[in-house]
C-alpha cells in the first residue's frame, strides 16, 4: 500500500465521522457559504503567480514548521506579492485543519486553495462552507469521470478546480472545465522530484490551459527555470515554511526573483 493508499483509506474513515455529525445542509447555512469568491484565474495575472502555501508538516518530511499561525503567515504571503494561499487542511498526515481557513478569510483578499485528498461530494460542500475559493483534485485518486462530476460541483458552488497530475496516463483526466492543470514536480506514491518530467508533462497539456507548477521547487534557480518553461503559475510551501519565519522567506524570495 502506497502512501496515496493509507492517506486515501483514512480520509474514508474522516469523512464518515464527519457525515454523521454535520449534514450538507448545515454546512450551507455558513456564515461564508454565499460568499462570492477570489478569483485565482485573476490574480495569477496581475500579482506574484506564487501559490504560497501553509504546510505543517508532510509525510515525506515530517514536522516542518508547527511554530506559527496560518494568520501570520499568510497575511506577511499577501503583503508581499502572493497570487494566492495554499492550507493543507488533511489532519493526520499534514497537521492542518479547517479551522486554519475559517482563521484566515476574513483577514486576507486573495485566493484561499484548500488542499487536500477530494473524494466525496461532501467535501466540496465543506470547502465553500470554510471560505475557500479554490479546490484541489488529484488524479492519482480520481477517475475521469470523478474528475468531472467535481469540476460540475464545484463551478456549480462557486469554486474554482486545479487539476493535479503527476504522469502521462493522467492527461486524460483533463477536461475542457477544469481551471488549472497542475503538474507535481513530486511522485505522490515515491516522493522523488524530477522537474524535467513536469515540463515533458506541461508540453503535452491542451492548448490555452493555464498551467501551474507543483511542489519540489527549493530554490531561485528552479523557480526561473520552471517559469522560462511557460508555466503560469506556481505552488510553493516547503521553500517557506521550513525557515522560522516563513513570510520573511517568501518576501525575500520575491524580490530577488522579480529583479
Amino acid at each position: 500500500m502506497t502512501i496515496l493508499d493509507k492517506i486515501i483509506h483514512r480520509k474514508k474513515e474522516e469523512l464518515a465521522f464527519s457525515k454523521s455529525k454535520v449534514s450538507v445542509e448545515q454546512l450551507k447555512d455558513s456564515e461564508y457559504f454565499g460568499r462570492k469568491g477570489f478569483s485565482l484565474k485573476e490574480t495569477l495575472k496581475t500579482k506574484s503567480g506564487i501559490i504560497a502555501e501553509f504546510k505543517r508538516q508532510s509525510p515525506s518530511k515530517g514536522i516542518i514548521n508547527d511554530k506559527v499561525s496560518p494568520l501570520e503567515v499568510v497575511s506577511a504571503y499577501e503583503h508581499s506579492g502572493a497570487s494566492a494561499v495554499s492550507i493543507l487542511t488533511d489532519r493526520d498526515f499534514f497537521g492542518g485543519s479547517s479551522k486554519d481557513i475559517v482563521s484566515i478569510r476574513n483577514h486576507i483578499h486573495i485566493p484561499v486553495l484548500r488542499k487536500d485528498f477530494m473524494v466525496d461530494e461532501y467535501q466540496f460542500y465543506e470547502a465553500k462552507s470554510i471560505g475557500a475559493d479554490v479546490i484541489l483534485l488529484i488524479a492519482a485518486c480520481l477517475s475521469p469521470q470523478q474528475v468531472q462530476e467535481f469540476t460540475v460541483l464545484s463551478h456549480e458552488l462557486g469554486l474554482e478546480v486545479l487539476l493535479e497530475i503527476h504522469s502521462e496516463e493522467e492527461l486524460k483526466h483533463i477536461n475542457p472545465d477544469i481551471d488549472f492543470a497542475g503538474i507535481n514536480n513530486r511522485n505522490l506514491k515515491d516522493f522523488k522530484v524530477d522537474l524535467q518530467h513536469s515540463i515533458d508533462l506541461k508540453n503535452r497539456l491542451p492548448e490555452g490551459i493555464l498551467s501551474v507548477a507543483e511542489s519540489g521547487i527549493y530554490s531561485e534557480e528552479d523557480f526561473r527555470y520552471l517559469k522560462e518553461k511557460g508555466f503560469d503559475g506556481f505552488l510553493m510551501g516547503e521553500y517557506f515554511m521550513k525557515d522560522e519565519n516563513p513570510g520573511n522567506k517568501f518576501k525575500e524570495f520575491i524580490s530577488n526573483v522579480t529583479i
